[in-house]
């Protein structure tokens, strides 16, 4: 088994070499490409109210540390099941929205059966928001 700093930095290689390389999202392009690579953290945690209060630390850690544009969270074994994984971006996305960060913060979420509502599963759309991480998902 990978440990978290093993999944953090490959996860962080992915965004690096794929993600930014190639402009796959914008937003993430832009942030990245401009200043040094993401703050990259992980947890083989396996209950959604702790990766929760780990996105919190994370806004805490962002908010202390203006230097740092974006934060990557891995949680390689908690979200197998792609509607569970739908669950905790509505969840935390409802989180930051009421900590008073709408617009301050963004989620860019990725997940091994990334799928957009109304997309057939092998639509190529699909694979802008599919990490490599088979086991899991990963935020930035």
């Amino acid at each position: 088994m990978h440990t978290d700093n093993q999944i953090v930095a490959q996860t962080l290689t992915w965004v690096r070499t794929f993600i930014v390389a190639e402009n796959i999202c914008p937003l993430c392009t832009a942030r990245v490409g401009a200043r040094n690579d993401p703050r990259g953290s992980g947890a083989l945690k396996k209950k959604m109210e702790v990766a929760l209060e780990e996105l919190m630390v994370e806004v805490q850690w962002l908010d202390e540390h203006p230097d740092t544009e974006t934060t990557l969270l891995v949680f390689p074994t908690l979200f197998k099941n792609f509607d569970h994984y739908l669950d905790f971006v509505e969840l935390a996305e409802s989180i930051l929205v009421d900590q008073g960060y709408e617009g301050i913060y963004q989620l860019a979420t990725f997940h091994p059966d990334y799928c957009f509502d109304g997309a057939e599963s092998d639509d190529a759309s699909n694979y802008t928001n599919r990490s490599p991480l088979r086991h899991g998902s990963s935020a930035a």
